[in-house]
């Protein structure tokens, strides 16, 4: 490949939480796409969108992408509807379209609106476009009967805009190329990509610098189990007992648990939004009037209500990663008239999330176990990803691998800058997945 076609090469990591890129260079290297204006972030761009009713809009609807989407739904929380994680619906074929002011939009449909919102907030990196474009996906897709053909149909929907040569790639083989140009030695490593939606693990040997081939992917493995999944935790056992879950109320003479249905939807904080029908609302009232103490199923409508969905599980993640630092910390949640806190070891923590771990080692053991190695085969372990960051997990790698074979870095951003470097080999294709 020649230095123009090279630097033509755009790797994605369409996350579900972050959207990274970055652009490969023509000498070998890859750089990241930073975003330009008041709300950006560096090379992050949340995997968002907000839409609204406006008239001179196409179809009447505007919309936003990223940091600017979060912006414009905090604005006006009442008047937009705010839609994150859309990614983890790739793959589902429960979900076919979402109604958002009585217009359907397909999963492709808001990928495409999502990818021309982040070429135009490029600040004019990306207008001149890429020949090739390397797009992360996951080794296994998140949501029930995941249906990995339906993604890749989906997908490709998404980016026919653009009229480029795609590869899709896993995310860890992304993050293995970008860990490999840390080497100067060969080595097998196990990268480990942390994300949203998922956990992937990929078993890569790689070669000596000069080698025709350096990177030579062995076996990789994945959960539909992750930093989102770790969040549902924490709502369900430190905020939603602040909001009536285990309480009880009266019916007749009987005093009963509030059954569990009520706050099911809070599993998922894009649910809450949906909650917000009169229907709903009515059910919610009069379980306030019968419960033993109505304060807490108050709290619960007021969220719902004052659509508070996205800053309440924005304080969720904080909380989360404050427990990465130290051995506690406190949630704590004030808007639409409510004001909850409450105090979290990071020991009970791990304790919710500990049939969670399992299951991601498990993944783990099975790439091992896929390509025919032991675990004091591997050389170097690469950690990336933001729940990487969680002490528990950590833990994990450092008990079965030892401490000395740990690496990380570069967390939200590895991933982007390997699928560069896979696009400006001579046949990505090899490692398309």
């Amino acid at each position: 490949m020649d230095s123009d076609t090279a630097a033509s090469a755009l790797g994605l990591d369409f996350g579900t939480t972050n959207t990274v890129a970055a652009l490969t260079d023509g000498e070998g290297g890859s750089r990241l796409v930073d975003f330009a204006g008041e709300e950006a972030a560096g090379p992050v761009f949340r995997s968002a969108l907000c839409f609204w009713e406006e008239e001179r809009a196409w179809q009447g609807i505007a919309s936003e992408a990223g940091p600017w989407a979060i912006s414009e739904y905090l604005q006006s929380p009442l008047d937009s509807r705010f839609v994150q994680s859309f990614k983890s619906v790739a793959a589902s074929p429960l979900f076919e379209r979402a109604m958002i002011f009585n217009r359907p939009f397909r999963f492709e449909d808001m990928g495409r609106l999502f990818l021309q919102r982040l070429v135009a907030h490029a600040g004019g990196r990306l207008d001149t476009r890429p020949t090739r474009v390397v797009v992360g996906r996951p080794v296994e897709y998140a949501g029930a009967r995941a249906d990995p053909a339906l993604a890749r149909e989906r997908y490709d929907r998404m980016f026919d805009q653009f009229g480029v040569e795609l590869f899709y790639v896993h995310e860890p083989l992304g993050a293995a190329h970008s860990y490999a140009s840390r080497l100067s030695d060969p080595a097998t490593i196990l990268v480990a990509d942390f994300g949203g939606g998922t956990t992937d693990f990929s078993i890569v040997r790689i070669d000596a610098p000069g080698a025709p081939r350096r990177c030579v992917p062995l076996a990789s493995s994945g959960v539909a189990i992750a930093g989102d999944r770790f969040d549902q935790r924490i709502v369900d056992k430190l905020v939603l007992p602040l909001l009536g879950k285990g309480g009880s109320y009266r019916s007749f003479d009987k005093v009963l648990e509030i059954p569990g249905g009520y706050f099911s939807d809070f599993a998922d904080w894009s649910r809450l939004a949906m909650m917000r029908n009169r229907r709903t609302i009515d059910e919610l009232k009069r379980l306030q009037r019968d419960a033993v103490d109505p304060a807490p199923i108050g709290r619960m409508i007021a969220l719902i209500e004052h659509e508070q969905g996205f800053p309440l599980y924005d304080a969720v993640g904080r909380v989360k990663r404050a427990l990465s630092d130290g051995e506690e910390a406190e949630f704590r949640f004030v808007g639409g008239g409510v004001d909850i806190a409450a105090p979290v070891r990071r020991a009970d923590f791990e304790a919710w999330i500990s049939d969670d771990l399992a299951r991601i080692e498990a993944a783990m053991d099975a790439a091992l176990a896929k390509a025919g190695i032991e675990a004091g085969a591997i050389d170097r372990v690469f950690l990336t990803g933001g729940s990487s960051l969680i002490p528990a997990i950590r833990a994990i790698f450092d008990r079965r691998f030892g401490a000395d074979r740990i690496a990380a870095g570069g967390e939200l951003t590895s991933i982007a800058h390997g699928l560069a470097l896979i696009g400006a080999e001579p046949d990505p294709a090899e490692w398309a997945a």
